[in-house]
């Protein structure tokens, strides 16, 4: 993987970002804006397992993501309920990248369908300052 790339990356998306996430819904794209984290070749988002969008990557694990000159495709993965015990290191992390609203209410982390959903990224495109990066995540 080109290191210059993945510098850009990580800089631009290993923090509070919001990304365009697209799943399938039965022939169609399903598009919504998610708050996501990236660490090593996959963004982190959490949601609530009974969501539309978990639905339709149960159905159809192949997602899209668009942010800020980057699009990629990947796979969305069920890390399951936030608070468990597999979940405590990248937990940890979110609560601290997310902090600014972590704990406004939208999230009820007694609930164990508050999960984090894993979108692990397979190819991307990237622009930087005009130079364009084609992305394996898979290499």
């Amino acid at each position: 993987m080109n290191q210059e790339a993945l510098k850009i990356i990580n800089d631009r998306f290993g923090k509070d970002t919001v990304i365009a996430l697209s799943t399938i819904n039965g022939d169609y794209p399903a598009v919504r804006f998610v708050n996501a984290y990236y660490e090593e070749g996959a963004f982190y988002v959490i949601t609530h397992a009974l969501s539309s969008k978990m639905r339709q990557i149960t159905k159809n694990p192949n997602i899209s993501v668009c942010a800020e000159w980057f699009s990629a495709r990947g796979k969305g993965e069920n890390l399951g309920y936030f608070g468990k015990v597999e979940n405590k290191e990248i937990a940890g992390k979110l609560r601290k990248v997310f902090a600014s609203w972590i704990d406004n209410g939208h999230n009820n982390f007694e609930d164990e369908n508050t999960i984090i959903l894993k979108i692990n990224l397979e190819d991307a495109v990237l622009f930087s300052y005009g130079t364009r990066y084609d992305l394996d995540f898979n290499e």
